[in-house]
């Protein structure tokens, strides 16, 4: 079974088997991965570099727990914002550190983000700092019992 990713880069069986052991461990050694993937150090050495140069991988990162790095409170926020003030919000968003993901949606809202705050105090001023944007509705985050997952092959059971 293969997917196309873009004109040129086709996402076959053994690319999503890269995918999935990358997303499972970035730090996992060539080795493992050709193991895991089937194919040689070499073979998946070079999949690796067509996957970054097409866009599909855009990036390795580690993976943060908000709370033990300093930031007990998250929050999704959603705010409504009139044409005019689109671009400064989004400015002044990009310079927050408490903004770890901004989407452009659909709906009652212009953009709904993932925030993290050290307290309450601290969410409270960040709201203050963005109130004049637009009108915010705000949900603060108990527990994520799904977290934020990998992506399977598109049909996947």
């Amino acid at each position: 079974m293969s997917f196309v990713s873009d004109a040129s880069f086709v996402l076959d069986t053994k690319s999503w088997l890269l995918l999935q052991a990358l997303q499972e461990d970035g730090r996992a050694p060539l080795k493992v991965l050709a193991a895991k993937v089937g194919l040689s150090i070499p073979s998946t050495t070079e999949r690796l570099r067509r996957l970054q140069e097409s866009g599909v991988v855009r990036n390795i990162v580690a993976q943060l727990e908000p709370a033990r790095a300093g930031y007990s409170v998250q929050a999704v926020v959603g705010i409504t914002v009139f044409q005019p003030g689109k671009k400064q919000l989004l400015d002044k968003l990009r310079t927050m550190p408490q903004v770890i993901e901004c989407h452009h949606v659909a709906g009652a809202d212009s953009y709904l983000m993932t925030v993290v705050a050290r307290d309450l105090a601290d969410l409270e001023q960040f709201l203050g700092s963005i109130n004049m944007f637009g009108e915010t509705r705000t949900s603060i985050v108990f527990s994520t019992p799904i977290p934020r997952r990998g992506l399977q092959p598109p049909g996947a059971p």
